[in-house]
């Protein structure tokens, strides 16, 4: 039989470049950590990563990402159902909006969140009175953690809500579904794999923010220190080994969400189609 011919000729030139840069840019630097971090005994790098203050790093920063995330999975999916759904005067303003965590500089988020919810902030002025201190606390964590991680829920869904057909929801009314039934089994299955997918890039984006977050939290240890702060401490205290050690972990942690996220969505997508 006569091979087929590809559609793109130098696939094997092309594959190859990529192949390449990814290991130079991304595969090597990080295999430079494991292999540094692997240079410890392994009763050293457990005492490392698991000491008092890891653990209590370990907790505030997986605490505060999780409840960012799950803030982020709401109103991300409201703000992404509002783009898709309406037409409104500044429609296009609030759609680049979302945009602009990601294009604002860390450090910008944090200084501003932090003017903000201090004591003599806009937003502080107001909360305080009611007992609510966001600045200093993990609260002030969690809120830079979901403004810098809100546009991966909102972009994740966008463009699946983009694709439904508002004929099959018009179907479903005419057959007697309430709204609530419409959303629940017209809308929602199609778009869950989209919301996983950003509920988990939250989560892995927040779990190593570092720039918004040390200006709002304190920085208190074992209070409102999170992971990427202790392993600059440990850099500037030249402790490498621990630095490695502790960043080897969260790497492992980023990397065990990807590829649980991935294969969530493959097993959605391939139940979807059979039902």
């Amino acid at each position: 039989m006569p091979r087929t011919k590809r559609v793109l000729p130098g696939f094997g030139l092309t594959l190859g470049t990529t192949l390449l840069f990814v290991a130079i840019i991304i595969l090597l630097p990080l295999a430079g950590l494991v292999l540094k971090a692997g240079g410890l005994g392994l009763q050293e790098f457990w005492s490392l990563v698991t000491s008092e203050r890891a653990l209590a790093s370990y907790k505030v920063t997986l605490g505060s990402a999780l409840g960012a995330s799950v803030f982020n999975l709401f109103l991300g999916l409201l703000l992404a159902w509002i783009l898709v759904r309406y037409r409104f005067p500044g429609r296009t303003m609030l759609d680049a909006v979302i945009d602009l965590p990601f294009a604002l500089p860390t450090a910008v988020a944090g200084l501003a969140l932090t003017g903000l919810f201090a004591g003599n902030g806009w937003y502080g002025k107001l909360l305080e009175p009611l007992g609510i201190q966001v600045a200093y606390t993990t609260l002030g964590i969690t809120v830079a953690m979901a403004f810098t991680t809100l546009p991966f829920v909102v972009r994740s869904v966008q463009p699946v809500l983009e694709d439904l057909e508002p004929e099959l929801e018009e179907a479903a009314q005419t057959l007697g579904a309430t709204a609530w039934q419409t959303f629940r089994r017209v809308i929602f299955p199609p778009i869950l794999p989209a919301l996983l997918s950003g509920f988990v890039l939250s989560l892995a984006r927040g779990l190593g923010e570092f720039g918004a977050v040390i200006f709002i939290a304190g920085n208190m240890p074992y209070e409102t220190e999170v992971i990427s702060l202790l392993i600059m401490i440990r850099l500037e205290e030249y402790d490498y080994a621990s630095a490695a050690a502790l960043a080897s972990v969260m790497l492992a942690a980023a990397f065990a969400l990807l590829i649980s996220i991935s294969l969530l969505q493959g097993y959605l997508n391939r139940h979807s189609r059979k039902s």
